[in-house]
């Protein structure tokens, strides 16, 4: 009878040791396989998700911008860098011009180009606090009709995309002559925000009916040869 009695006792205690040894080893595996377990079942080469990085809620969507039309009469319409915080002189010359230039490195060269400041002061402010904050630089052309218009500004790449601050127009008397810089909008006149065009040509159907803020002074046979998807690499004041 105690013989038997202390070989039961012996297998009592057999089975919750073993279940405890699985136990233990079970966690033992987790912890060392949680990084795996993490990544299954993602494509080879995809942050596990504790590393991935949400995509911002607050990015704006304004209404798409139009361009001129170069064939009728005009119908109404990423990361940002930080550049130089740059204080504009905008003291006019003779025919209007600011004496701060912008200088505008592109993929093809520099394009130079100063502002209006009494026919579009709002358009000019704004744009020049855009310019101090970097928002041009990296920035694409999105639209190219050559003889007509090369168009940029947009942070999306898609003509419409803006900074998310609209306009009021400024509509002046301002030509659309070679070289002149106008802001695209929607079909709103008050829609303008960030994109601009600069003009290839002289186009009279587009006067008294974009906002022109500037001209360009040097740089006219660079723009010219701007195609669809060059940068503009950083565009600062001077």
């Amino acid at each position: 009878m105690d013989s038997d009695h202390r070989t039961r006792s012996k297998k009592s205690w057999i089975l919750p040791a073993g279940l405890l040894t699985i136990t233990v080893l079970v966690i033992i595996a987790g912890i060392l396989f949680k990084d795996q377990l993490l990544t299954d079942g993602l494509p080879p080469g995809t942050p596990a998700p504790t590393e991935l990085q949400a995509t911002p809620s607050d990015v704006p969507s304004p209404d798409p911008a139009m361009s001129p039309d170069p064939n009728a009469s005009p119908s109404p319409g990423i990361s940002l860098v930080p550049a130089s915080n740059a204080t504009p002189d905008l003291t006019m010359d003779p025919q209007g011009l600011s004496k701060t230039t912008a200088l505008m490195r592109t993929d093809k060269g520099m394009i130079k180009f100063k502002f209006y400041p009494a026919d579009a002061p709002n358009t000019v402010d704004r744009i020049i606090a855009l310019i101090n904050q970097g928002f041009y630089n990296g920035l694409s052309f999105h639209r190219v009709v050559p003889g007509f218009v090369i168009q940029g500004g947009d942070p999306t790449g898609t003509g419409a995309g803006g900074s998310g601050q609209k306009l009021k127009a400024e509509f002046n008397n301002r030509k659309h002559i070679e070289g002149a810089l106008a802001m695209a909008r929607a079909a709103d006149p008050d829609s303008a925000d960030s994109q601009f065009y600069i003009s290839l040509g002289m186009h009279p159907h587009l006067d008294r009916n974009y906002t022109v803020f500037g001209q360009v002074i040097s740089g006219m046979d660079i723009a010219k040869k701007i195609a669809v998807g060059d940068r503009i690499i950083s565009l600062t004041l001077e």
